[in-house]
């Protein structure tokens, strides 16, 4: 009975949690995913095409061609990977925050599958340069093998963040199955930082009510994204940047990827929008709930 009080309680806290960024003053508050932008939304000016030298030929195949392909787990879409409007596109989960309502200029950037050894470094060094805050859904595994990167991203301000032990799909797996990714992962971040996770995102965004009720049990929020930057598809970084800037609104989370695969295209994109973004007064904060 005090489980099914405690869950109720934090699910109501999810539509009205105030998340505060590091480089803000201000509060946001948890909403779910509300669709297109309202009419009468003036549209933001296309920017130019990034440089070739900077970005490489945008392609299907990304810049070095076939080779370069998405990985495995990443060639089959799952419920929230791709846009929740699209053909086959389960809806959003009523409880899992998506976007977050600000009075600001305010976004949330978001990098998933790392920690990686050499890209995550390069998403270091371009968030630290423009002095931007972000928050790092950490696959355990990586996690294991590279401790001293979530110290690094954790020393700079940023969130760490659940994203599992292995990446599977939870909505497949049995509730005990369910609890060990997400716990283990919680558990290795807490003995490297001293800190539990409060935040996690499911593998592909693919949430039900049990694994949703795990999450809530082990003291975390679940957290979608309302911006997928398609970054995993490996679409070139001029594409990416393309993505975040036509589809970017204050309060959007924004997917991307630090890990998982080459992400070369990704720490490209964002060495280009960003900037971009901060002179449009966009203001990037970490996911703090």
């Amino acid at each position: 009975m005090a489980s099914d009080k405690h869950t109720s309680t934090r699910r109501r806290f999810l539509k009205a949690a105030v998340v505060v960024g590091m480089l803000s003053a201000g509060r946001v508050l948890f909403l779910p995913d509300s669709g297109p932008p309202e009419t009468g939304t003036p549209p933001r000016p296309r920017p130019p095409q990034p440089p070739a030298a900077a970005t490489g030929p945008v392609t299907a195949d990304g810049p070095g061609g076939p080779a370069d392909a998405p990985q495995p787990y990443r060639l089959r879409p799952m419920a929230g990977e791709t846009s929740r409007s699209g053909p086959g596109a389960s809806p959003p989960h009523p409880d899992v925050a998506f976007r977050l309502a600000t009075d600001r200029r305010e976004i949330f950037l978001t990098f998933d599958d790392g920690p990686h050894p050499v890209h995550t470094p390069g998403i270091l060094r371009i968030l630290r340069r423009h002095e931007a805050r972000a928050t790092f859904f950490v696959i355990g595994e990586n996690a294991a093998e590279f401790p001293g990167l979530l110290h690094d991203i954790a020393d700079e301000g940023h969130a760490v963040a659940n994203h599992t032990w292995s990446h599977p799909q939870l909505t497949t797996l049995p509730p005990g199955a369910v609890r060990d990714e997400l716990g283990r992962t919680s558990g290795l971040i807490e003995d490297v930082l001293g800190t539990a996770p409060d935040m996690a995102r499911a593998p592909y965004g693919d949430w039900d009510d049990p694994s949703l009720d795990i999450c809530n049990d082990l003291g975390m929020s679940p957290v979608g994204w309302a911006v997928d930057s398609q970054d995993w598809t490996l679409p070139g970084a001029g594409v990416i940047a393309y993505t975040v800037l036509d589809e970017l609104r204050p309060g959007a989370i924004v997917l991307s990827h630090d890990g998982g695969g080459e992400r070369a295209q990704t720490v490209e994109a964002l060495e280009w929008y960003l900037p971009r973004l901060l002179d449009e007064g966009y203001r990037p904060i970490r996911i703090q709930p």
